[in-house]
C-alpha cells in the first residue's frame, strides 16, 4: 500500500506562483511515474504533468511553459512549480503515482488532493 500526501496548495493572485509537493510512503519496491492532475468544478480531471523515474516529463497543453514538474527519487517526492498562474488554473490538484509492489505488480495511487485558487 502506498500513501500520497500533497501539500502547498492555497490562494494566490493571478500572475503569482505556488509550489506543490507530494510525498509517497508505504511499502513498495519503486515508484515509476509520478504526476499531477487537476479537477475544476463541473469539469473532468485533466493531466497537468507527469515525470518518470529517469526524469522524462510530459505536460498538459494548458500548462506548458508555465508549470514545471520535478522529483527527488531519494525522497519519493514529486514537485509542481506553478508560475504565471491564471484564474482558470483554479482546481483541486491531485498527485498520482505508479508503484511497483513486492509482488512485482504495478499499482496506481491517488493523493487526497489540494486546493489551488487563483484570484483575478
Amino acid at each position: 500500500q502506498v500513501q500520497l500526501v500533497e501539500s502547498g496548495g492555497g490562494l494566490v493572485q493571478a500572475g503569482g506562483s505556488l509550489r506543490l509537493s507530494c510525498a509517497a510512503s508505504g511499502r513498495f519496491l519503486s515508484i515509476n511515474v509520478m504526476g499531477w492532475y487537476r479537477q475544476a468544478p463541473q469539469k473532468q480531471r485533466e493531466l497537468v504533468g507527469t515525470i518518470t523515474s529517469d526524469g522524462s516529463t510530459n505536460y498538459g497543453d494548458s500548462v506548458k511553459g508555465r508549470f514545471t514538474i520535478s522529483r527527488d527519487n531519494a525522497k519519493n517526492t514529486v514537485y509542481l512549480q506553478m508560475n504565471s498562474l491564471k484564474p482558470e488554473d483554479t482546481a483541486v490538484y491531485y498527485c498520482n503515482a505508479d508503484a511497483r509492489s513486492y509482488n512485482d505488480r504495478v499499482y496506481n495511487y491517488w493523493g487526497q488532493g489540494t486546493q489551488v485558487t487563483v484570484s483575478s
